[in-house]
């Protein structure tokens, strides 16, 4: 059986101009902004920069790390290689959590407040529907389990969660521990770029992109696996 990758010809050709015309923009903003570039690739003067903003630094990644969780404009992890390095991995880690800590607590919060309706809206309805149930049949071990595998909608199981009648102060807690390990690993990933081990952070790289993608492929076997067991 053939496996066609576009609907038409048509459609074929309009991916093949956007891929065009991203790549000549992709160079031309490369030329023009070569020396801010030059500088955001210096680490010991990106750092030394982000520190002349003292603390409001850290509380603007914290604040954007919380935002991205009930808003998702971007991945967390994006953030959290950025915040590995400008801040390296301990503290990058540090800030991101609280970030995360507080976005999910208002996740939770505003599921809670304005329930199923609401979430209906802001999570896809194939995620919900196959989380939902399970959430609510197993409970905080299993959301737990959930947030400590990459590749899984870590975000819009917030909102999942805020379903359930588990107490928001246990809700926050697996959130955030559940998820620590990934985002360790990502701030690890921006720390070694920052010091040049690019041998390095391309094998963290590739690890952490397979196990995302394993997540995300086996996504739905992992969840019946964890609902036969008793």
């Amino acid at each position: 059986m053939t496996v066609r990758l576009f609907a038409s010809t048509r459609a074929r050709n309009r991916v093949l101009v956007h891929l065009v015309v991203g790549g000549l923009l992709f160079l031309g903003l490369t030329t023009v902004l070569h020396e801010q570039l030059s500088f955001v690739t210096d680490a010991a003067a990106a750092r030394a920069y982000v520190r002349g903003f003292g603390a409001w630094a850290p509380l603007a990644l914290v604040l954007l790390q919380t935002l991205q969780v009930v808003l998702a404009p971007v991945p967390g992890q994006v953030l959290a290689a950025v915040a590995g390095y400008l801040f390296g991995p301990w503290w990058g880690t540090l800030y991101n959590m609280i970030g995360i800590g507080l976005g999910s607590a208002l996740a939770f919060w505003l599921s809670r407040r304005f329930g199923r309706a609401y979430v209906e809206r802001m999570v896809y309805a194939d995620v919900l529907e196959r989380f939902d149930a399970f959430v609510e049949r197993r409970g905080l071990l299993a959301l737990f389990v959930l947030f400590l595998i990459p590749g899984l909608p870590d975000d819009a199981l917030c909102f999942v969660g805020g379903l359930t009648p588990i107490p928001l102060r246990k809700l926050v807690l697996v959130a955030v521990v559940g998820r620590a390990p990934a985002f360790f690993v990502v701030n690890v990933f921006g720390s070694l770029l920052a010091d040049g081990n690019l041998r390095g952070a391309g094998v963290l790289f590739v690890v952490v992109t397979a196990l995302s993608l394993a997540g995300y492929l086996y996504r739905e076997r992992l969840v019946d696996l964890l609902d036969r067991e008793r």
